[in-house]
């Protein structure tokens, strides 16, 4: 009798346990054998081509079907750039919807409070870029910074040069050494040469994520060298040279063009906050230019005049160098 009970235990087990166990390995053997033709590149191109689209695809937002959405617009590979450049971990979506909620709400409490669709709309538009350009003034400063210290990363690598060192090593020296944004750019460049690009790509990356003129100078000469031969630790020491100069006379033309910068920003803004001292002031006499047709003809004059206005003096302040 217990023979019977094992045999029929050991049938039970036979029938169910070993087909699970059979197609697990079949599932196993199907992923090694893909990874292996992945590796080997046995696969179709195009199945290599999709494969890489997908990695590349970056979410723009964690809602599904808005990051469907703006997949589709020019726009979102744009505000994902924008965003990765100042270095904030926000999606393309987050910062559209932060942009639509400054625009709906101011826009609907001024057309709640003074009946009046132009103003409300165009101060809704005025606060609803206030997203996009606190983004934009972090990647100013950001790549300020980077040019800032962009020369002591020069020095650097010329060190590790004439220390013996190859470039790759510079680059990881200064990728551990200097502080962030140049340490982190350099970091990117280093571990994208690790992973087996080419220098030249490499370089085009660092360039897309900090496009400054500095640094095609620095791309510019590593290539060059890499071409024709030559000491590559005198160019680098050379263009560190160059990069300083071109630094100092930034600093020297902004010292020169002070005074018209800020006469631009007092006449452009002088308007605007004269019209809302005079608001709280006497709010019945001010909202006469609001509540007329004339006034608001007048009212969307002097806006465009006061846009070419500061246009005009940001053209004459502003030197190309």
């Amino acid at each position: 009798m217990p023979i019977i009970f094992v045999l029929v235990f050991i049938g039970v087990f036979a029938l169910i346990v070993l087909p699970m166990v059979a197609a697990g390995s079949h599932r196993t053997s199907k992923q090694v054998l893909a990874t292996l033709d992945s590796a080997l590149s046995t696969d179709a191109p195009s199945t290599r081509e999709q494969i890489l689209n997908i990695r590349k695809d970056s979410a723009m937002s964690s809602i599904p079907w808005l990051n469907k959405k703006l997949l589709q617009f020019q726009i979102a590979p744009f505000l994902q750039r924008l965003l990765s450049q100042a270095n904030l971990k926000w999606s393309a979506g987050r910062l559209l919807a932060l942009t639509g909620v400054c625009f709906v709400v101011p826009s609907y409490g001024l057309y709640m409070e003074f009946k009046n669709g132009p103003i409300a709309l165009l101060v809704g538009v005025a606060i609803g870029m206030a997203p996009i350009g606190w983004v934009v003034f972090l990647r100013n400063r950001r790549f300020l910074k980077f040019q800032e210290g962009l020369p002591e990363a020069l020095d650097l690598m010329v060190s590790a040069l004439r220390a013996g060192h190859s470039l790759i090593a510079a680059m990881g020296l200064v990728s551990r050494e200097c502080p962030d944004p140049v340490g982190m750019e350099f970091r990117g460049c280093f571990e994208e040469q690790n992973y087996g690009l080419e220098l030249k790509v490499a370089l085009d990356n660092m360039m897309q994520r900090m496009p400054i003129q500095d640094l095609a100078i620095v791309a510019t000469a590593i290539m060059i060298q890499k071409e024709s031969g030559g000491n590559l630790a005198e160019v680098l020491d050379k263009t560190s040279h160059v990069i300083r100069e071109r630094f100092r006379l930034q600093r020297q033309v902004k010292t020169h063009t002070a005074q018209g910068r800020l006469t631009g920003w007092i006449l452009t803004l002088l308007p605007v906050v004269l019209a809302f001292l005079l608001y709280f002031i006497n709010p019945d006499m001010m909202s006469i230019l609001w509540h007329r047709p004339l006034g608001i003809k007048l009212i969307w004059v002097a806006v465009g005049m006061i846009f070419v206005g500061g246009l005009i003096i940001r053209k004459i302040v502003t030197l190309d160098y």
